[in-house]
């Protein structure tokens, strides 16, 4: 299928720069087979019914940013520290990370470098931009350590025009997290307050989570010119046995189960079975959904406004129809919707 065929006009000024205030009082447009609809987050409540399921992404997003120093090496004289920036996008386990570096070419397997806070990591390998970092301290104290050095991971094109504050790292982050493990937000998982799940459950809507841990994967442009040709990268999931249990009770039950967000989305349907029952899991995923896919597990899907000739828009367009959300991004456009991970929202109804 060509990438072109997901391309559209998305005039810069669009794309939101900062979250609003309250979180749900972001704008909602629903998108159903009879038409388009203008409403806020705070909605919701009135527009699920009783025995609804909300599953949600608890992942949560770590500093991933780092900044800090390779001394010079062994036997170097008059050499000066070299300046280290590390991106960190993935947890291999036994206390080393995948990271994205700068300069890249500065670093070989065996350096050592210094972060801020007394986080130190060493070089184990590297392959192009990226290195594999082995970090002296582990579990939660990494974690903390890590809180204290690191800078929220914005999405590039905030980074490219403001740097992360301290605001960034309470308004990138979903009132869901629990799990550390992300360096991007499950952004629809954004708009949710305390008041609006006690209203969606006073109306008889449940709310569960699942964990996603999204990768860096996520920013990265489609630069194949068919989307066979585009690899996905491989993310880390998980669905216990009690989630699993809750959401297949709920669809036995009659209720709809509605999606909050696209890394929802792409775990349960990895998790599903041909009969859309979910499985527990725990497991990589690299599931690349696009237009002709048959959906398994979700009936509605509220998520943000994503770029063009995004891997994100192509799921959209498979779950609500290619043209059917070309319109809808058209009306967002005309509107002044605001796109993207700080943008508003839209609640689509599965074709």
């Amino acid at each position: 299928m060509r990438v072109d065929l997901f391309d559209f006009e998305l005039p810069p000024e669009r794309i939101a720069m900062e979250p609003v205030s309250p979180r749900d009082s972001a704008r909602l447009l629903c998108v159903r087979p009879e038409g388009l609809e203008d409403r806020i987050v705070r909605d919701l409540p009135g527009l699920l019914r009783p025995g609804d399921l909300l599953v949600a992404n608890d992942t949560k997003v770590i500093p991933a940013q780092l900044f800090g120093q390779r001394p010079p090496r062994d036997g170097q004289t008059g050499g000066a520290p070299v300046a280290v920036e590390a991106t960190l996008h993935k947890d291999l386990g036994r206390n080393v990370w995948r990271a994205f570096v700068r300069p890249a070419k500065r670093l070989k397997e065996g350096d050592a470098i210094t972060f801020a806070a007394g986080l130190a990591a060493r070089v184990i390998a590297r392959d192009g931009a990226e290195a594999d970092l082995q970090f002296e301290t582990q579990g939660d104290h990494f974690f903390a350590a890590l809180e204290k050095a690191g800078v929220m991971p914005l999405p590039p094109y905030i980074a490219r025009k403001r740097p992360a504050g301290e605001d960034d790292k309470a308004s990138y982050q979903t009132m869901f997290a629990d799990e550390a493990g992300s360096v991007a937000a499950p952004t629809a998982g954004l708009h949710f307050t305390p008041d609006l799940i006690a209203a969606l459950r006073d109306k008889g809507v449940e709310q569960t989570t699942v964990t996603l841990h999204v990768g860096a994967g996520t920013f990265l442009p489609v630069t194949a010119e068919d989307t066979a040709d585009h690899k996905m990268h491989a993310e880390w999931g998980e669905i216990t046995h009690s989630q699993a249990a809750k959401i297949n009770e709920a669809r036995a039950a009659g209720g709809r189960i509605i999606a909050v967000g696209t890394t929802s989305l792409r775990l349960l349907e990895s998790a599903a079975g041909e009969d859309g029952k979910i499985a527990p899991f725990a497991d990589e995923t690299d599931i690349f959904i696009t237009p002709g896919y048959r959906f398994k597990a979700a009936d509605m899907l509220m998520t943000n406004f994503h770029l063009p000739r995004s891997t994100l828009f192509m799921l959209v367009s498979a779950f609500a129809g290619t043209d059917r959300m070309k319109a809808a991004y058209a009306h967002a456009v005309e509107q002044g919707y605001r796109f993207y991970s700080y943008g508003d929202a839209c609640l689509l109804e599965r074709i």
